[in-house]
């Protein structure tokens, strides 16, 4: 029972940590003008008209909120910790290729973001919570 809450968990802070920077990022790095972020339409039109700078929010926001995810899934589990933290990693992936899927970006990006945010966070995440109780667990 505590691993499933564990990924309940994983998979919501993650999800709030990935629109908390995509929010910030679109302040910190405006999109084209006459662009609305909320409005799926408007956002799938200016897509080709985005600079490589304006990924980088997107980018940041997968790879952070899959990180957070698998660093508190792990954190919180009871066992299997690796194997859940890549199941976040698994859901973060599956959210990112229907994204691209609905929401078509340049090849570059698509491959970067699959290939850099998802699974490679994931294991951070859980080698960050491996560590940190190894070495805290060594010192008591």
């Amino acid at each position: 029972m505590r691993n499933i809450l564990a990924v309940m968990i994983g998979i919501f802070a993650g999800a709030i940590v990935n629109g908390a920077i995509i929010k910030v990022g679109s302040s910190l790095i405006p999109l084209p003008n006459g662009i609305d972020p909320n409005n799926f339409e408007s956002l799938k039109a200016a897509i080709p008209n985005f600079e490589p700078n304006q990924f980088l929010f997107p980018f940041l926001a997968h790879s952070i909120g899959t990180l957070v995810g698998a660093f508190i899934t792990s954190l919180v589990s009871s066992s299997n910790k690796l194997y859940l933290a890549l199941l976040i990693g698994f859901v973060f992936f599956v959210g990112g290729i229907y994204m691209i899927s609905i929401l078509p970006s340049p090849i570059w990006f698509s491959v970067l973001d699959a290939v850099g945010s998802y699974f490679p966070m994931a294991l951070i995440g859980y080698w960050l919570v491996n560590k940190y109780f190894k070495n805290r667990s060594a010192k008591q």
